[in-house]
């Protein structure tokens, strides 16, 4: 397959080199050239373009028979949110409409479940969140979906937990750190999944995604704060976090929500097998190759 990934990063760039390991012809488009020996090394050909700006689109091939849209804003408010996510895809639709993909995957965001009663979701859960971010991934996907239905545009939106993995997890990088705390009694549910494991739901959605779907992209068991922390410190031979009384003002402008996301659709109907299920083997893994690489604290207390 013809395939382009819209934002070469973190996601994107070992979701390429997957692709062209299995035999796929993988471009890569990013804003800038910063990354073009990472892309070249990993067999994928570099693209320069901005999908905010149209006028960067017009000029880049377009023939392209899997498309997915990795992007990420970059932090911000709702504005970086509205003008990457939403006039982005917008733009993407509209430059790549006149030789439409046979895929075009997504990655959402289960952000886009604002719940905090700590009850089970699924992808026909309302997603309505509290956060103004948030409410733009809605839109975005809302734009995908209705692409979908009028023009048989071929959408798949992955809503991806919490991402960890090399160099990423916030709460375990604050607790390597000293500097980890838990909020309020820590009885509130995270959603996590390991980089690796976003990448094979994308290939999977391409292969076996149904135009017009959403999928969630997490791991098989949620876990609270609390369980969450005391394991790491079993893991490493050191005491918990602190715990700390919780803002709840705070954690609304933040977005925090409280829920338990299933991965049940995906893995029926996609037919994926994760390579972490939980966190317990991808944080294990990513102790292991922590301590390997002789980083301080990750071998216990230091």
């Amino acid at each position: 397959m013809r395939v382009l990934i819209v934002g070469c990063g973190y996601i994107g760039l070992p979701l390429g080199a997957e692709l062209v390991r299995l035999g796929h012809d993988v471009s890569g488009l990013r804003r800038s050239t910063s990354a073009k020996k990472d892309l070249l090394a990993a067999g994928i050909k570099p693209l320069v373009g901005d999908i905010t700006r149209p006028e960067d689109l017009a000029g880049l091939p377009a023939s392209f028979e899997w498309v997915v849209n990795c992007v990420a804003s970059g932090g911000g408010g709702a504005d970086d949110y509205r003008r990457v996510y939403l006039q982005g895809t917008r733009n993407l639709i509209g430059w790549l409409g006149s030789g439409t993909p046979l895929k075009f995957v997504y990655t959402s965001s289960t952000s886009v479940y604002g719940q905090n009663d700590a009850s089970p979701l699924s992808e026909a859960s309302p997603a309505e969140p509290a956060s103004e971010t948030a409410r733009v991934l809605v839109e975005t996907e809302k734009l995908l979906l209705e692409a979908a239905g009028q023009r048989r545009w071929p959408a798949v939106i992955l809503r991806v937990a919490g991402i960890y993995g090399p160099g990423r997890g916030h709460g375990f990088r604050q607790y390597l750190k000293n500097e980890a705390r838990i909020e309020g009694n820590g009885r509130r549910f995270l959603n996590m999944i390991h980089r690796d494991d976003v990448v094979g739901c994308i290939i999977a959605a391409l292969r076996s995604g149904r135009g017009g779907e959403v999928y969630n992209a997490v791991d098989d068991e949620p876990i609270t704060e609390i369980d969450f922390f005391e394991w790491l410190a079993g893991r490493l031979g050191r005491g918990p976090p602190a715990i700390v009384p919780g803002d709840a003002d705070t954690a609304r402008k933040r977005g925090v929500t409280n829920k338990k996301v299933s991965n049940r659709k995906l893995k029926e109907e996609l037919g994926y097998r994760f390579k972490y299920p939980t966190f317990r083997e991808g944080y294990a893994a990513e102790i292991l190759r922590l301590e390997r690489a002789g980083e301080p604290g990750a071998a216990g207390c230091d």
